[in-house]
């Protein structure tokens, strides 16, 4: 019975462990300055420390980036549209989620 116990007692932080937590803005620059995520499919991005990013997906495509208020914000010229998402992490997995509910998943590479 005691062993039991215990296992219920771990399982609920176990189970927590598992579930995307959503960033603050000093962490969203932690996970991505100087990181490459992998899209799959041949498809990746960078974040440099300048604030630049590049998006590869079958030809490449410069922007720029920036934490504003808790979330991930990008723009792509020739639009100075900024478009903004809250960033959530699980493990190397990290996820930028949009207005709508939207979701993108991005795995660290190598």
């Amino acid at each position: 019975m005691r062993r039991f116990a215990l296992i219920l007692a771990v399982w609920p932080g176990f189970l927590a462990a598992e579930e995307f937590r959503t960033l603050t803005g000093d962490e969203i620059l932690d996970a991505l300055t100087g990181q490459k995520l992998d899209y799959r499919d041949g498809v990746w991005q960078t974040f440099d420390e300048p604030m630049l990013t590049q998006y590869y997906s079958g030809r490449p495509s410069a922007g720029r980036w920036a934490v504003r208020e808790d979330r991930y914000c990008s723009v792509w010229p020739p639009s100075d549209l900024w478009a903004c998402y809250d960033v959530q992490k699980k493990g190397d997995v990290i996820r930028f989620v949009d207005d709508s509910g939207g979701t993108t998943d991005g795995t660290y590479a190598e």
